[in-house]
């Protein structure tokens, strides 16, 4: 969006309004409502876009979305609200003043601010300063919003950087790559008495410093980012953070146990993401009193049903071996007609067994196709 329009944008409120009004009327034919009202089509298509954008944002900031400015590549990589909110806490805790590198649109900026920090947010691009400055004044949260190279910039006594991980051709996935590369701000950050970098939740292990904390985060089972802890941050080695009908919880380790394996047991147990990522399975294994079937499958077994936040359970019904002929024999006498097809380790693609099965029923099962051992097998369960 052009700077001019984003500063038409912010100057009519009745604009933004009227624009979110018409697509939720009009859909499609929403530019021409707002064309026949005298509005400029440019200002009208940037209204639109915007109103659109804070539709889709609701998810991760809720009704603040209706207030703050987007763009699309910004959006996607703007943290969730509640993750924000928490992490800036951790920071005011530690700090009165932070630096935010690679403030993108401010929306961790924002965080921080109402956490009660002083905050000096740096973006190398005029742009985008512009939607932080105009989402600082949105929501009335001081943020001093500066133009400027995050491996220049000057730092506070704590610092958070966003590196970029998308351009025009798409992700990038290569730390390497980020903007800036992920090296040379670790380099830059090296010296910082408390700082945290945000990263994306596939970044390899291979890439977490000596001495640094490493957290995975997942928000209602879905893995949404990893976060590197560094200087004073840096409390525990791995820490896996689940956000669950809006209650926190976490799981904390060394990332380097190794569960012990042992034969399917009564129940399955189903890591979360974030867990897995961290590597903190192990350690779950321990407070579950549960084991592996394999050493390369993250899938754990126990003959004693325990409530947690970091797994999903289901009761193992049946074992069978992962022949898809002898499988659709074995569901048609169970008359299940109503599956859900899991997988790990198997290379399995659940949607071609689906269409082997030709399943026929009133019954309703889950089907998890993993490694018991080397070997592979199916295993028949029911969620509990």
């Amino acid at each position: 969006m052009e700077p001019s329009l984003l500063d038409s944008l912010t100057a009519d409120p009745g604009l933004q309004r009227t624009a979110a009004e018409a697509l939720e009327r009009d859909g499609d034919r929403a530019p021409l409502a707002l064309r026949k009202a005298g509005v400029d089509p440019a200002l009208a298509a940037a209204a639109l876009t915007l109103a659109d954008l804070r539709r889709h944002a609701r998810g991760k900031f809720g009704d603040l979305a209706e207030r703050l400015y987007f763009t699309r590549a910004g959006l996607e990589q703007a943290t969730r609200w509640p993750v924000a909110r928490r992490r800036a806490a951790r920071f005011a805790a530690a700090a009165h003043e932070v630096t935010d590198l690679c403030c993108g649109l401010g929306t961790e900026a924002l965080a921080f601010a109402e956490a009660g920090l002083a905050v000096a947010a740096v973006d190398l691009s005029d742009a985008t300063a512009a939607y932080a400055r105009a989402n600082a004044a949105a929501t009335g949260l001081r943020v001093d919003v500066r133009v400027g190279d995050a491996l220049e910039a000057p730092l506070a006594e704590a610092v958070f950087a966003d590196p970029a991980r998308r351009s025009g051709a798409g992700r990038r996935f290569d730390p390497a790559d980020y903007s800036p590369p992920l090296d040379a701000l670790l380099d830059r950050l090296a010296g910082a008495r408390f700082a945290a970098v945000k990263l994306g939740p596939g970044i390899g292990h291979e890439w977490i410093p000596a001495g640094a904390e490493a957290e995975w985060v997942s928000v209602d089972r879905d893995v949404v980012e990893a976060c590197l802890w560094l200087g004073d941050a840096a409390e525990v080695p791995r820490r896996a953070s689940l956000l669950k009908a809006g209650e926190w919880h976490e799981l904390t380790g060394s990332g380097e146990e190794r569960a012990e394996t042992g034969a399917v047991a009564e129940y399955l147990y189903e890591p979360d993401g974030a867990v897995i990522r961290a590597g903190l399975v192990a350690e779950l294994a321990r407070d579950l009193e549960a084991h592996t079937a394999s050493e390369r499958i993250a899938y754990l077994y126990g003959d004693r049903l325990t409530a947690t936040p970091f797994a999903r359970a289901w009761r193992v019904e049946e074992v069978w071996p992962l022949h898809p002929k002898k499988l659709k024999a074995l569901l048609a006498e169970r008359g299940i007609g109503r599956l859900t097809i899991k997988q790990r380790g198997t290379g399995l693609d659940p949607a071609a067994l689906r269409r082997q099965l030709k399943l026929n029923g009133a019954g309703e099962a889950t089907l998890v196709a993993t490694r018991i051992g080397e070997s592979h097998a199916a295993l028949l369960c029911s969620e509990v």
